[in-house]
């Protein structure tokens, strides 16, 4: 059972990663958008990213992901504390990529489109520390 608990826990990171790049990408777009019809489209798209995709996703990874841990003993070692630190900020990353929808959605955004370019790269560099962590264990 193991086995198909990791298997599932490795297709959740991926969807989950793949929104946490694709929707700041969308932000990027949407803060060009005029008003009207565009906007609208970019609306729809990133709200179902959010909610259909990105979420049930991560929380599928977590849960998969604590049971794992549990299973495998990880919290008695020192890279899964680091791991589970960066795994945290991704899910910070996430809540924040909800609370810049919500802006979107009553079309109060702020930022302009380049800021959406930087924060972009942030699940890029938690996912490498991530990875680090998990595959190299380096203490």
């Amino acid at each position: 059972m193991y086995l198909w608990i990791k298997a599932l826990h490795v297709i959740a990171i991926i969807a989950w990663m793949a929104g946490l790049l694709y929707l700041p990408r969308l932000f990027v777009y949407h803060a060009d958008a005029a008003p009207g019809r565009q906007s609208e489209t970019f609306k729809i798209m990133e709200r179902k990213l959010y909610r259909v995709i990105m979420t049930p996703a991560m929380i599928v990874a977590w849960l998969t992901g604590l049971f794992m841990a549990v299973d495998s003993g990880a919290f008695h070692h020192p890279w899964f504390h680091v791991k589970a630190a960066l795994v945290v900020l991704m899910t910070a990353t996430h809540i924040y990529d909800g609370v810049l929808l919500g802006r979107f959605a009553r079309d109060a955004n702020a930022h302009p489109a380049r800021y959406f370019r930087i924060i972009n790269e942030l699940p890029t560099l938690l996912m490498f520390g991530i990875v680090v962590m998990v595959i190299v264990k380096p203490f």
